[in-house]
């Protein structure tokens, strides 16, 4: 016995659209880098890494939009953990809920899901005189 679909509702109603976690992840990722005082995304060994990858020929290009971000995407919601660094001086508080208003945003927007919740975790605060351990050295040649 074979199942027929039943084709006469809207052309967009038929089939169904998944969305990996690796794009809420990237499209979040983008959010928060967006917001001024987010200095930049993970943790700093997961920076340290990441910034190591890059110098290495055929790795992974530039840095990962989606370091410091973990997505749960089921079928109609997601929920999102952020791991940041923010700038000395700015309210983290302030921040973390910019934050969780771009993320948000952006990623029901751009997939339709419902973000259920942005948990936030502030690994490190950049000081104006610490170097930045992800810029890349000056190569010698």
């Amino acid at each position: 016995m074979s199942e027929t679909t039943n084709a006469t509702g809207a052309a967009g109603t038929r089939g169904r659209t998944t969305i990996a976690d690796g794009v809420v992840e990237k499209i979040a990722g983008l959010a928060a880098r967006d917001v001024v005082g987010v200095h930049a995304m993970g943790s700093g060994t997961s920076r340290a890494f990441g910034a190591m990858r890059e110098r290495v020929p055929g790795g992974s290009g530039p840095k990962s939009v989606s370091r410091g971000v973990k997505a749960e995407v089921g079928e109609v919601q997601t929920a999102l953990d952020l791991e940041i660094v923010v700038d000395y001086g700015v309210s983290i508080s302030d921040v973390a809920r910019d934050v969780r208003e771009n993320v948000v945003a952006a990623v029901e927007r751009m997939t339709g899901l419902q973000v259920v919740e942005v948990n936030i975790a502030v690994s490190d605060v950049k000081l104006p005189d610490e170097e930045d351990e992800s810029a890349p050295e000056p190569r010698i040649q």
